[in-house]
């Protein structure tokens, strides 16, 4: 074992756990002889088909209640992006009632020979109920980390809770116990602290909020069932690729991932969501030693374990669509989102064979019931579905801003706050105004990309939260997308950081902020140089380098993600019209903060720890500090930071490049935003050219399987007399019919599923784009770049 306490009969494979090695728990308030008995009874008038039908999973986007009547399944998911029936993604309330409503009619339907078994209805209510318009959306998990409040965890789950179940939804698939420990893992905002004890701090007192006290949280008291997510290991992946591996031991798989999980199981979860990652290359979704010999074994979880989106599919020896391994690991319902009929039918045929013993299929279906008799499913009332005075209340969205202004961690101040409320304030960068980007990821979408302002009914922005606290005291607040200004102001707050992200996509090669393309850096110089005094409030799902911002600001605050009440920061930053602070900051890093954007691993505890600020670390009025002239030298190539972005802004950024003359002649021309923000190409007469964008390779298999597309913003100027093959690696396509003539900018998207199943390898694509034709023929291009909406998408055929 590698690395392993050696103990008297443990396992010999780096990948099998000794349950002797494990802490213990046990779940309460699940099993009762009253609810068992209740349950051995509703099992003898099952169907098999109505057992598998449990232990399946299907996304609302790829289902309809209708189809309940053949394939009487267990569950139902909204995926990050998937719409309510007959209503767009971003809906408020009432569609996502009615949705819940259209599937639990066709389930509780009295027909012959079926057993009426509610369903469950889950959401990744992550942060707030937070696909729903209108719902209050709390600071993600790495800012609430630095609360370092546990109370506040219970009062958080609460709200959630009561905003979900007035959606109609009784299942959130939180928390995430992960405990991140490569800051390049893109869902590094989810955990709540790369230190376990802050995670088992969190995960029971979480768990209460949602579920309310063990035995005692139904649907009909505003409860929802949590999901203990995601086991095991996911923060702990080799490099913090997602779905990826844990290359460590087993003691450490204990001491660092596992902590969070035995809270969670004694305050009740009723769920345990598995993880796409793997342990020493065994998939998690195939791990009966860590599914059943520990989590229900020695941690005593008498709840069921749920898939993630197709993981089952990922263990070797599985498809999507057929995986008996992961029931038989101890996987009780397999999360199958488009895949769930096949899925059906397969288990369905394994459990008549015996491949999947009936014991184990039997097991799985009473752990299902038993959550929801526990969760109050069988009683039909549910007076908090539906109720009008839940989403966006005043009470949660105080609660909300109270949890941002605790997250709030002040890194630098040489005395520049608190502002007067009194003074005139700049407010510039590009999270000033945006509500979408100060929520992040997992918000109305999955990716949190592609949302307005007008998105947000019961939200207010930064820029909107100091306006009030300035006008409040005689002072004023000027909004400048660009910091221009009029009349010098007394100070400026300027608001940027990361776009927001979620998981895969959130994946990154440096912790350099904006490497190569700094334009927060050039802001913070432009008022810098007109000597105002500058405020930086940073915008991130993880600690970044920021050496450069840092030396420009006055002041640096690490904002996180807070999410949809910008109020809280103005609580904190604006004083009294003297200067004296409202609230002080008490927030302190649960991440290490790095010195080089090459500290990816950068944890309290590990040898040669050196981080530029310390986990713990935090200013305040009442103590405040010095920071120095810290060092600019990134220590990582800024070209390793791009995996997505093709063409931009007039140029290919790095590491990607033109190919070598090609007889495509290139201008600068304006593009639909931006001055020469576009490039015109026009191919030479008399034979065909080919013009191409080379790299590094990329490995899409994840973006593809999650479907991404390849988009391209671009304009006609002269039409092509013949065909126009587009390129993507080994994948030739025809795409005459995208470029008839017209001076209007249009979008076109393309599935990466398209594209390989045009021929593109894509575990190497190292030329993301070309294009041959023929003249004449002049196309202007502004945008190339990988996408996660796949809205419009289209599939052209083949180049012939």
């Amino acid at each position: 074992m590698i690395g392993a306490t050696a103990v008297a009969g443990a396992p010999e494979a780096p990948n099998i756990a000794n349950p002797a090695l494990w802490p213990a728990a046990k779940s309460r308030g699940l099993v009762t002889p009253a609810t068992e008995a209740k349950i051995t009874a509703l099992m003898a008038k099952m169907s098999l088909e109505e057992k598998i039908g449990q232990m399946i999973q299907a996304d609302i986007g790829s289902i309809k209640p209708e189809d309940l009547r053949k394939y009487p399944l267990g569950s139902i998911l909204a995926g990050g992006s998937s719409p309510p029936l007959g209503s767009p993604d971003r809906s408020p309330q009432a569609p996502w009632v009615a949705t819940s409503r259209a599937f639990a009619a066709v389930t509780n339907e009295a027909r012959p020979d079926h057993v009426a078994i509610p369903l469950m209805f889950g959401i990744d209510a992550v942060h707030g109920n937070s696909n729903v318009v209108g719902a209050t959306l709390f600071p993600h998990n790495i800012g609430l980390g630095a609360a370092n409040d546990p109370a506040l965890m219970t009062r958080i789950g609460r709200a959630t809770a009561e905003e979900t179940a007035a959606t109609g939804i009784d299942w959130a698939f939180g928390p995430t116990l992960a405990v991140p420990q490569d800051d390049r893992w893109g869902r590094t905002y989810e955990g709540y602290s790369e230190n376990p004890a802050i995670t088992a701090r969190y995960a029971g007192a979480m768990i209460r909020g949602l579920q309310g006290n063990p035995g005692k949280g139904r649907i009909q008291l505003g409860n929802v069932a949590a999901s203990a997510k995601h086991f095991l290991g996911d923060g702990g992946t080799k490099d913090g690729v997602d779905q990826g591996d844990d290359q460590i031991d087993e003691a450490t798989l204990i001491r660092l991932h596992a902590q969070g999980y035995p809270p969670a199981i004694n305050a009740g979860t009723m769920t345990v969501m598995a993880s796409y990652s793997s342990w020493n290359g065994q998939k998690m979704h195939g791990n009966k030693s860590l599914l059943t010999d520990v989590l229900k074994g020695r941690m005593g979880f008498a709840g069921f374990v749920v898939g993630d989106w197709n993981g089952h599919g990922q263990v070797p020896g599985c498809s999507n669509t057929d995986c008996a391994i992961a029931f038989n690991a101890g996987l009780d319902m397999a999360m199958a989102p488009d895949s769930w009929r096949d899925l059906f039918d397969n288990t369905l045929k394994e459990a008549k064979s015996g491949v999947i013993p009936m014991t184990r299929i039997d097991d799985a279906v009473r752990r299902i019931l038993r959550v929801k008799f526990a969760l109050g499913l069988f009683d039909a009332a549910r007076p908090w579905e539906g109720r009008a005075d839940v989403l966006g209340s005043p009470a949660h969205r105080a609660l909300a801003r109270e949890a941002v202004a605790k997250t709030l961690v002040l890194l630098k101040n040489d005395g520049v706050l608190p502002l007067k409320a009194s003074a005139n304030v700049l407010v510039t960068g590009p999270g000033a105004d945006s509500i979408s980007m100060q929520s992040g990821g997992w918000t109305l979408s999955w990716q949190g990309d592609g949302n307005s302002n007008a998105d947000f009914p019961n939200a207010q922005s930064i820029y909107s939260g100091i306006a009030a606290a300035v006008k409040a005291g005689g002072g004023s607040a000027t909004l400048s997308a660009d910091g221009s200004f009029a009349n010098k102001p007394d100070a400026a707050i300027v608001v940027f950081g990361e776009t927001p992200y979620a998981e895969m996509r959130g994946d990154v090669r440096t912790l350099e902020f904006q490497p190569g393309d700094k334009e927060a850096l050039a802001l913070l110089k432009k008022l810098r140089a007109a000597g105002i005094p500058t405020v930086s409030v940073f915008l991130s799902g993880r600690p970044l380098w920021v050496n450069p911002e840092l030396n420009q600001s006055d002041a640096f605050v690490a904002a996180w993600l807070p999410g949809s009440e910008g109020g809280g920061i103005a609580d904190v930053l604006i004083g009294t019209r003297n200067g004296k602070p409202r609230k002080d900051f008490t927030g302190r890093l649960s991440y290490s903060w790095p010195k080089t954007a090459g500290q990816f691993t950068l944890n309290t505890g590990q040898p040669g720890y050196d981080p530029l600020f310390a986990f713990g670390y935090g200013l305040s009025y009442a103590k405040p500090g010095k920071v120095g002239v810290l060092g600019e030298v990134a220590g990582v190539d800024p070209g390793l930071a791009n995996t997505n972005l093709f063409f931009a802004k007039g140029k290919v950024p790095a590491p990607y490049a033109w190919a070598p003359d090609s007889g495509v002649t290139r201008a600068a021309v304006d593009g639909p935003h931006i001055q020469e923000g576009a490039a015109r190409l026009t191919w030479p007469a008399g034979r065909d050219a080919t013009i191409a964008i080379n790299g590094v390779p990329l490995n899409l298999t994840r973006e593809t399987n999650a479907e991404l597309v390849l988009e391209m913003t671009y304009r006609v100027d002269a039409a092509p007399s013949g065909p126009v093959t587009l390129g993507f690696g080994a994948a030739k396509v025809d795409a005459t019919p995208l470029f008839a003539a017209g001076p209007q900018w249009r979008t076109v998207r393309i599935g990466l599923k398209c594209l390989r199943d045009r021929g593109a390898d894509m575990t190497g694509v190292t030329t993301p784009w070309s294009l041959t034709a023929s003249a004449p023929f002049a196309l202007s291009v502004a945008d190339i770049h990988l996408a996660t909406d796949p809205s419009g998408a289209v599939c052209p055929a083949a180049a012939r």
